[in-house]
């Protein structure tokens, strides 16, 4: 037999109803998500900032980051809206080592998964409870969605799900924001096809159910960069690259076009640092053309406490267990430059 049915888990309601949300922190994430949607609507000129770890493996570390976020926010606030990126799901590429918080809640244990579900939760909850920010994450495993689908203000899609017709129907059953990356081909018709499938009304069967959706008129686009067939990064946040994903979208019948543009995976070829360069290329490149600065919405930054990345067992305190980042210094510094930019 090729599977072990260990044990049955509990259903999000479950979850959620033993984890409720706080009045305080549910009303506070109402009006973030309002904040926000007003960006994807053109309704508010504020910029985006999508910002933390490339993977939340550690709570304290995730909240201390967090809370430094929270202080920038507040000088930045007329003009950035700073979202952090609590990515839960995130595991080491090949599935070896570390499967992400969601199924492994401690990197240097096995995995456990109703322990993921309670703790990928709580850390969410607190980082709202503690901050006032609400956060995003990565619908890497689309049943698990509803499980933070009261907490989440901005989902991501990565390049690996993009294609796949169940990561699409059920961000079009979302209220909020979802950003699908461009595959790793690079290929663009890819991406818009996904946003068009999320836009629609959809059927389909969803955790055992027949469940019907109303389509959500904020699923736009992530620019990420490409790997050809060689194994080479080829960037496309440049400004040719952003005004070619503005004719193509002129040529589809989509609402609130948007995009947000990551500034590491394959645009970096994962050189941290170079970040900060092609945060300013593309705030650059909005002051240059009207279309373009209507058309990108924010960008998407992988930052932590410390500076690079570490093994799993090293043991350094708010230090990327996966994809390296920018360290806080330079995190914050870029923060407050890029609103001076705007």
């Amino acid at each position: 037999m090729s599977f072990e049915f260990v044990k049955k888990l509990p259903i999000p309601a479950e979850i959620r109803e033993q984890y409720p949300v706080s009045d305080t922190c549910a009303k506070i994430k109402a009006e973030r998500d309002a904040m926000i949607k007003d960006v994807f609507t053109g309704d508010s000129d504020k910029f985006l900032a999508i910002i933390g770890p490339c993977s939340a493996d550690n709570e304290e570390a995730v909240l201390d980051y967090t809370s430094r976020l929270a202080k920038v926010q507040e000088k930045i606030k007329d003009k950035i809206i700073i979202v952090p990126r609590v990515y839960t799901n995130k595991p080491r590429t090949t599935g070896e080592g570390y499967k992400g918080m969601l199924h492994q809640p401690d990197p240097e244990k096995a995995p456990d998964m109703l322990a993921g579900l309670i703790s990928i939760r709580k850390m969410h909850m607190d980082v709202l409870a503690n901050t006032g920010l609400s956060t995003a994450d990565e619908m890497l495993y689309p049943e698990n969605y509803r499980y933070l689908s009261d907490i989440l203000s901005y989902v991501a899609v990565g390049a690996r799900s993009v294609e796949d017709q169940q990561h699409r129907f059920t961000v079009s059953g979302m209220d909020v924001p979802a950003g699908m990356k461009n595959p790793t081909s690079g290929d663009l018709s890819v991406m818009l096809n996904s946003i068009i499938a999320a836009q629609q009304e959809q059927s389909f069967i969803y955790r055992g159910w027949e469940v019907n959706t109303s389509g959500n008129p904020l699923a736009h686009a992530i620019l990420r960069g490409a790997v050809n067939k060689h194994g080479q990064c080829i960037p496309n946040y440049h400004y040719e690259d952003l005004q070619l994903l503005f004719n193509l979208y002129s040529k589809r019948d989509l609402v609130n076009r948007a995009v947000i543009v990551d500034a590491n995976h394959s645009n970096s070829a994962k050189k941290y640092a170079e970040q900060i360069r092609i945060v300013k290329e593309v705030l650059h490149s909005r002051r240059h053309s009207s279309d373009i600065a209507g058309l990108v919405k924010g960008v998407m930054i992988e930052s932590y406490i410390e500076p690079g990345s570490q093994k799993i067992g090293e043991g350094v305190y708010g230090k990327s267990i996966t994809d390296p980042c920018l360290g806080w210094d330079e995190s914050e510094r870029l923060l407050l430059e890029m609103a001076d930019m705007l």
